[in-house]
């Protein structure tokens, strides 16, 4: 019992959306560099340990600041089930501290990336850990789109490809930035939804700017995220990258759907917008990965 109610906390349907930076990242990263296929291995692994951590503890942080109540919108987690005790819970997270360790020294070694990389793992590790633990915990202060941004886009994207090719170029920049915008957007659709449950309680972005101002953020952040990414194609006109350009096109009515229902839907009936755009993302970002791979 008390492992399914772990996975449970674990929320593996967001495991995509961290997966999709440093896919693109990693992948022409390894291109470039020519590394092993354990190094790469390691660097997923890293990166859905970090998720894994950052999920175990948003909850803990939730439950004990008593987010998580009667009045909750989203979906119910082991903690505020009875699941799982609160030792428990930060047992779990301990470990998932250690595994993160782990993980990304194997990723350095197995890459031979420069050990000072380690630093920006720390400070991932400290992000994923006070979303809403510790004494300030900057999610309750209207930061996490920030923090979001620059984790799951900038440093997931950019980050992986510096461990996988020991460069950076430039047109790496432009999915960093698109991702890291639909990330935010995973984000933004939570707290549209939790808008009215969150009152009182954080703050957040819709909490600030209201509803229908949080809906054009919304739309602004998907329509330009997707762009961005469609952008980074390259110049090059083989069969591959002409197919995968239609593909790109063919994701389009995924976004559109999902923008209509966030100026359509309120508080739970936005629940099934979250995986939509998650798995929407990992698309997108699959589909540039392949178009890209090898140019």
């Amino acid at each position: 019992m008390q492992i399914k109610a772990l996975i449970k906390s674990m929320r593996l349907r967001t495991l995509p959306l961290s997966l999709a930076g440093v896919m693109l990242g990693g992948l022409m990263g390894h291109d470039i560099g020519n590394h092993s296929i354990g190094a790469l291995v390691f660097l997923f692994l890293t990166t859905v340990s970090l998720q894994i951590l950052s999920n175990l503890s948003n909850e803990l942080g939730d439950h004990l600041s008593g987010v998580d109540g009667k009045d909750r919108v989203g979906p119910n987690y082991s903690l505020s089930e009875g699941g799982l005790t609160v030792k428990q819970m930060w047992r779990a997270i301990n470990g998932m501290v250690v595994a993160c360790c782990i993980f990304g020294i194997l990723m350095v070694l197995t890459s031979h990336c420069p050990w000072w990389i380690l630093l920006i793992g720390a400070a991932a590790i400290w992000a994923a850990t006070h979303y809403t633990l510790g004494k300030n915990p900057y999610g309750y202060k209207g930061l996490g789109d920030l923090f979001v941004f620059i984790f799951f886009g900038l440093v997931s994207v950019i980050g992986s490809y510096f461990v996988m090719a020991h460069s950076l170029a430039v047109w790496i920049v432009f999915p960093a930035i698109g991702i890291g915008l639909l990330s935010v957007a995973v984000l933004n659709v939570n707290n549209i939804r939790d808008i009215d449950s969150d009152r009182g309680k954080r703050i957040t972005v819709p909490l600030k700017i209201g509803w229908r101002r949080a809906c054009i953020y919304q739309t602004i952040l998907v329509v330009l995220g997707w762009l961005l990414i469609a952008l980074s194609f390259g110049g090059h006109q083989c069969q591959r990258l002409i197919v995968c350009r239609w593909l790109m096109l063919c994701t389009l009515p995924l976004f559109v759907w999902h923008i209509a229902c966030i100026w359509g839907r309120e508080g739970k009936d936005l629940d099934p917008m979250l995986p939509l755009l998650v798995m929407s993302t990992f698309l997108v970002s699959l589909i540039c990965t392949i178009g890209n791979y090898g140019l």
